[in-house]
């Protein structure tokens, strides 16, 4: 900010937009927070990239930094200290980077660590993102698609015209979730409603909340009016058995509405909360033509002579002056790479397993994780059977099957072929997961007849699984960080010269966004410190 920014007499406004303007909002936040005049979290400056015009000032010189692990918080790590010059070194296990955002295509293949083998055999567009599936629109992981130009298209997360499943409950065929959600709401709002008009409310609503309420849950449920005792009896939002048309169509609306217990026994009502979640709601987003278009930019920017695949860390030794990585290459050899510094990205629970020196109390915290589990089985299909036949188009159908929720695909549309997936979790996970690929599909489809008919089954022309906890080098879903413990806070400082970052060390577990937010603050600690030497 310039001398003359601050003058006496200036107002309190006028200086603060001289500090915008001098300082950018981070500078600007941070003096209003000191001013009183902002929460304290708005004074935490948005993230800055490192950049070589940082070494023009300080006098010092980029480091030198080798990252274990390719998946998306290693990749990240790189591509964001490679913007000031840092020489990156990225180790990589697998022969592809990524991590979990994985993306099977025609072609792709897979050795699981018990030496079974599959080829996926998907026809030309056709592809299964085996981990990774849709970002949600307030995380980071989309600034980084903007800034790496890969093309982003929604990925619906929710569809009026899919179904709703619960075979435990006595459901003898699957409803669509329009219908079930009009009639939760209309029998919830009748319930609601009668209590407020039999004074059940009175002690906590005023004669004027009570007709707010009233006129609201008429919209909301589309109940009878109070001379109707308020009851709920079916309405056009549960859908037609005749769409309405033309002439004298005027539509013939879906009946007969089931009892208010048959509906709350259906258990249909459990699925609503999951669209009201911070992180599944719409809209959501997927890459153009796959997941891994992610990894493969932030590879491209990083420069393929920086990454080495199928290295496997067999040891890390950290010491005054550096750290040492010692690794078996493509061909087996052992090699080392020293640095200046070392950010280490693999999953925890592998991270555990490799000699190092830096202490028990290290090696106690990296076993502090527990491990979820997961699955994805896709099944790709000769024709678009569920949108000519059911109309749905995109989003996912619920169920208790052990096959979890189904996802329709979200591109693609009126095409020859698609893919539908099948997202399995926890102990269906593990125990499909267990079964030879073959043996998965055939559960897989058996069980999705009980919701789509015969076509799921006959309609069937290539698969592909697969079961995380088998993926050589990753061994599971994604690590659940014990937040709040000493483990985690220990893991979220350096070991001397070796930095933790991934999703397991942020409050997304899971997602991607989670490994790109732990990557740049490690960057930014990181940079600090190399300035600061």
């Amino acid at each position: 900010m310039s001398d003359s920014a601050w003058r006496p007499g200036l107002s309190r406004r006028n200086f603060l937009s001289a500090v915008g303007v001098a300082g950018g909002m981070g500078t600007l936040f941070a003096t209003m927070g000191a001013l009183g005049l902002a929460p304290a979290a708005q004074a935490i400056p948005p993230y800055r990239s490192p950049r070589r015009s940082d070494f023009t000032l300080s006098g010092r010189g980029a480091a030198k930094v080798v990252i274990l692990g390719g998946g998306t918080a290693g990749l990240a790590s790189a591509y964001e200290l490679g913007k000031a010059g840092y020489d990156c070194t990225v180790l990589e296990a697998r022969d592809l980077v990524g991590g979990r955002n994985f993306t099977a295509r025609g072609g792709t293949v897979q050795t699981d660590v018990r030496g079974d083998r599959q080829t996926a055999s998907f026809s030309d567009g056709v592809y299964m993102n085996t981990g990774p599936g849709r970002i949600p629109q307030w995380m980071v992981t989309l600034d980084y698609c903007r800034e790496l130009d890969v093309p982003i298209e929604v990925f619906t997360n929710t569809n009026a015209n899919a179904f709703l499943y619960n075979e435990a409950a006595g459901m003898r065929e699957p409803v669509r979730y329009r219908t079930a959600k009009a009639d939760v709401y209309g029998y919830v709002s009748e319930l609601l409603a009668k209590a407020t008009d039999r004074h059940a409310l009175d002690k906590e609503l005023t004669k004027t909340d009570k007709e707010r309420l009233l006129a609201f849950l008429q919209d909301w449920g589309e109940i009878g009016a109070k001379k109707a005792d308020w009851r709920y009896t079916g309405t056009p939002r549960r859908g037609y058995s005749v769409d309405p048309g033309a002439g004298e169509q005027a539509g013939t609306p879906l009946g007969p509405v089931p009892s208010l217990a048959r509906t709350f026994a259906d258990g249909v009502g459990q699925y609503f909360s999951f669209e009201f979640d911070y992180d599944q709601a719409m809209l959501m987003f997927q890459p153009v033509g796959g997941m891994d278009r992610i990894p493969m930019a932030l590879a491209r920017e990083i420069g393929e002579n920086r990454i080495r695949l199928r290295s496997v860390v067999t040891r890390i030794t950290d010491g005054p002056a550096g750290v040492a990585v010692t690794y078996l290459d493509a061909n087996g050899a052992q090699r080392q790479v020293t640095a200046d510094f070392c950010i280490a990205t693999l999953p925890p629970h592998i991270l555990a397993r490799i000699p190092h020196n830096l202490g028990a109390d290290v090696q106690n915290a990296l076993r502090a994780w527990p491990v979820e589990t997961a699955a994805k089985i896709g099944l790709e299909y000769r024709s678009r059977w569920w949108e000519t036949d059911y109309r749905i188009y995109g989003g996912i159908t619920e169920t208790d099957l052990d096959i979890g929720p189904i996802w329709y695909p979200s591109q693609g549309f009126h095409g020859e072929r698609g893919l539908l997936l099948n997202y399995l979790s926890d102990d269906s996970a593990r125990k499909y997961g267990d079964l030879a690929h073959g043996k998965r599909v055939r559960r897989a489809v058996a069980q999705g007849v009980k919701v789509h008919g015969e076509s799921h089954r006959a309609e069937l022309t290539n698969s592909f699984s697969v079961a995380w906890h088998h993926i050589p080098h990753i061994e599971g879903a994604w690590a659940i960080p014990p937040t709040g413990t000493p483990a985690y806070r220990l893991l979220g400082k350096p070991a001397g010269r070796l930095y933790f970052a991934g999703d397991w060390l942020s409050h997304m577990s899971g997602w991607q966004a989670g490994a790109f937010e732990s990557a740049r603050l490690v960057v930014g600690k990181l940079h600090e410190r190399v300035l600061s030497r």
